[in-house]
């Protein structure tokens, strides 16, 4: 297994304790530290559909709350059941620039086999940091 199978397989796992009453729809994620240990996350629904939490979301707070920061990752995914490989929220992409690497290799993948590699760079264009203030 190469190394974007393994950490699918990790991924998967997550997913399995996703609770999803509501929509039914499972995603995990998982992050990949250079210590070779992973840290995992579930998506968490509420039936106040605001305060759901995302599985990347999920994840990369439980990073942080375990002490460990962006330059302890080496890899990150997300796996769910989609037709195509699964795509981060709006909200997740702006928590993954700021808690992972600009470089993070990220995995997106779904449950028939299929997966995508990007950069973390490229899921979120022209950040909040890459804007020039003027006073």
């Amino acid at each position: 297994m190469n190394k974007y199978e393994l950490i699918i397989e990790k991924a998967k796992e997550a997913r399995s304790h996703a609770y999803a009453p509501y929509s039914n729809f499972q995603v995990g994620a998982a992050a990949l530290l250079k210590d070779g240990s992973y840290v995992l996350g579930c998506n968490v629904e509420n039936i106040s559909y605001g305060l759901t939490n995302c599985a990347e979301r999920t994840c990369l707070f439980s990073l942080v709350a375990q002490g460990y920061d962006s330059k302890d990752v080496e890899l990150f995914c997300i796996i769910g059941s989609t037709k195509a490989p699964i795509s981060p929220c709006g909200a997740c992409r702006q928590v993954m620039n700021e808690l992972l690497p600009r470089d993070c290799e990220v995995v997106l993948a779904n449950m028939l086999g299929e997966y995508k590699v990007f950069n973390n760079s490229d899921l979120l264009p022209y950040t909040f940091e890459e804007i020039e203030h003027v006073e």
